[in-house]
């Protein structure tokens, strides 16, 4: 792994876990990590549901838009994280492969949604540890 690792959410329609996935991961480890996400059948738009869950606890993934995932991508990355939903990621040695079992948020209201928001939470949370864990503040 690099001295920055990087990190590739992918889902089908990169439109709802990936997306949160990869704004967890971007707002709880900020520039320690490169994060992207896509998706090999991208959505038209973030689903809305996700959209609002995030915004109630300060994340703004508004102006996110579901991308195409590429060989490059995964070439790039050195953790590659897909989120229960089928979709596989081109396999290169030298990479890690996780599956995170995530319920689908498609077509479900914030209500539901929030559950999952709060587990991509968690799972992210344990990955900066792994990965990319603070470094102790230097004392003078």
């Amino acid at each position: 792994m690099a001295d920055k690792p990087s990190v590739l959410f992918v889902c089908v329609h990169n439109a709802g876990r990936s997306q949160m996935a990869a704004a967890w991961l971007i707002h709880l480890a900020g520039d320690r990590v490169e994060v992207r996400s896509a998706g090999s059948n991208p959505g038209e738009k973030v689903n809305p549901a996700a959209v609002a869950a995030m915004a109630e606890v300060g994340i703004d993934i508004s102006a996110e838009t579901p991308k195409i995932l590429t060989v490059d991508a995964v070439k790039e990355s050195d953790v590659c994280i897909t989120m229960g939903c089928g979709d596989t990621c081109p396999v290169f040695p030298g990479k890690r492969y996780l599956d995170w079992k995530l319920e689908d948020p498609a077509g479900q209201g914030v209500e539901a949604v929030r559950p999952i928001r709060d587990e991509i939470k968690t799972l992210v949370e344990g990955l900066i540890a792994e990965i990319a864990p603070a470094k102790p503040e230097a004392t003078a």
